[in-house]
């Protein structure tokens, strides 16, 4: 037992350094920790301690529940509900996190910021100790550097929690991971728990509206604002005023949305959300590479962005301006067929037409990215025409949405040990075909291993991290609608001559 309190005295100890609670609420908290791991005593081992690691205090703690018979299953997925019901005795209530965080606010909204997202990390709702297992690395392409990510923090289903949850009654509690009753929310094996989470109020064009961080943090302060309403995903004149409006409140971060349409749209499209942050992606860095004139539009200054995506940028000191500018040019786009072009609105009643959007403030100037997407089918290409084509699926399969559309490449965690073992192969001359981890990517690397003189173990490494970079570019080149030719020039400076 003496291990167990030098264990809730260090999580105590830690909820204090950290503000989650005030020094005279720990005999409160320590029994509220008890409660969970369903102790009923406790004796203070009145040491002072150094540096506290909250996972591997946590895992002591589980570790122990599981030896007593409180922790069901030793598991990822019930280990998670264990600890976050841990965490969420020592934080602090919703009203408390909300009145910090607006008067921060009135100070100013970076300070504000600031705090809430060193908040969500140490409540561990966001778990520093899964984000520092993400590999990342920045490729040097010719639209500037881009970032490459392969994601490990995102925890996947055991065995065991799959079959659980096929036993669990249906359930519309909470609606939607990004719903409001998140707050709070025990969780269950098919949904995470959520007791350390705290979402903040926002207005933003008016409508009431949350924001709150991403648990996995693909990028610096990677925030999402939700709609009060779980209400679809739409891309409109609303939805433009909304992302101006959240840049006008908080100038130091973008915002943009998924599209709103499958195969080219978000992950989640049932609800109304924008992603956004304090990060700068190759993206925004990229320049116009052909300035252009909207008829009417004069003030406003507006170009095709050098990405491999079809980008319109326009920005305006008048942000009615690029809302009525982008609605326009939105509206026009649904409506939009170029046969030669192979670009259709709709096939069989099924529209194909939208647009991501991105807000930024840039030099006093609101500015807005507009990236044109379809969505259409064939059968040489059933994910999508405008999607990464087969020949690219053995790096990234997956849709193009928001953050991929930027610039940051988010690939699968099986990446990590299949790129490893391709650059062990280039090194030692191993056979790339001689099993199935590295087979899938054996046409790629022989590919562009004639392009070194040599690929020894110090640079193998080195040499593929670049060589994904140039996929993803590759990718991102399939998933734009007009291609980077001259034709495909033409073709996109037709379209914008008829807005």
């Amino acid at each position: 037992m003496s291990e167990m309190n030098e264990a809730i005295s260090k999580l105590i100890t830690y909820a204090v350094r950290t503000g989650l609670i005030e020094p005279c609420e720990t005999t409160w908290a320590t029994n509220a920790v008890l409660e969970v791991l369903k102790l009923d005593s406790y004796t203070d081992p009145g040491q002072e301690w150094g540096d506290i690691d909250l996972a591997a205090v946590l895992d002591e703690l589980l570790d122990d529940a599981y030896a007593r018979g409180v922790l069901t299953e030793n598991s990822v997925v019930y280990r998670d509900l264990f600890d976050t019901a841990i965490m969420g005795a020592l934080t602090p209530r919703p009203s408390q996190v909300r009145a910090k965080f607006q008067a921060l606010y009135n100070e100013d909204p970076e300070k504000a910021t600031d705090w809430y997202y060193t908040f969500s990390q140490d409540t561990n709702y966001i778990r520093r100790d899964r984000i520092a297992k993400d590999v990342r690395w920045k490729a040097d392409t010719e639209y500037g550097e881009m970032d490459i990510t392969i994601n490990l923090s995102k925890p996947e289903k055991d065995p065991k929690a799959i079959a659980a949850a096929r036993n669990l009654p249906a359930s519309n509690y909470p609606r939607c991971q990004l719903c409001a009753e998140n707050e709070g929310y025990a969780g269950r094996v098919n949904h995470p728990a959520r007791q350390n989470h705290r979402i903040v109020p926002i207005t933003i064009n008016n409508s009431p509206w949350f924001l709150q961080y991403s648990p996995y943090v693909y990028y610096n302060e990677h925030c999402i604002c939700f709609n009060q309403e779980h209400t679809p995903m739409k891309i409109d004149r609303a939805c433009f005023g909304k992302l101006l409006d959240f840049v006008r409140q908080y100038p130091h971060y973008f915002v943009g949305s998924n599209a709103d349409l499958p195969i080219v749209g978000g992950s989640i499209l049932a609800h109304d959300h924008f992603q956004g942050g304090r990060y700068t992606f190759a993206m925004a860095t990229a320049p116009v590479e052909t300035p252009v004139t909207f008829a009417g539009y004069e003030d406003v200054t507006a170009g095709i962005v050098k990405w491999p995506m079809s980008v319109i940028r326009i920005s305006s000191e008048n942000p009615e301006r690029l809302v009525d500018l982008a609605d326009k040019i939105l509206l026009s786009w649904r409506g939009y067929t170029d046969e030669d072009a192979f670009i259709y609105a709709e096939t069989d009643g099924e529209p194909h037409n939208t647009i991501t959007p991105i807000a930024r403030m840039r030099d006093g100037k609101y500015e807005l990215d507009l990236v044109l997407r379809n969505n259409i089918t064939t059968e040489e290409y059933p994910l999508g025409v405008y999607h990464p084509h087969q020949e690219l699926h053995h790096i990234k399969k997956e849709n193009i949405g928001l953050i991929e559309v930027m610039g940051l490449a988010v690939l699968p965690a099986r990446l990590k040990e299949e790129l490893a073992q391709v650059a062990d192969c280039l090194a030692n001359g191993g056979d790339l075909r001689a099993q199935e981890t590295t087979a899938k990517h054996a046409d790629w690397a022989e590919g562009f291993k004639t392009k070194y003189e040599s690929i020894t173990k110090d640079n193998a490494w080195d040499i593929v991290q670049y060589e994904t970079g140039l996929v993803f570019a590759k990718v991102l080149e399939h998933a734009g609608v007009y291609k980077r030719t001259a034709e495909g020039k033409e073709q996109f400076l037709k379209f914008i001559a008829q807005v």
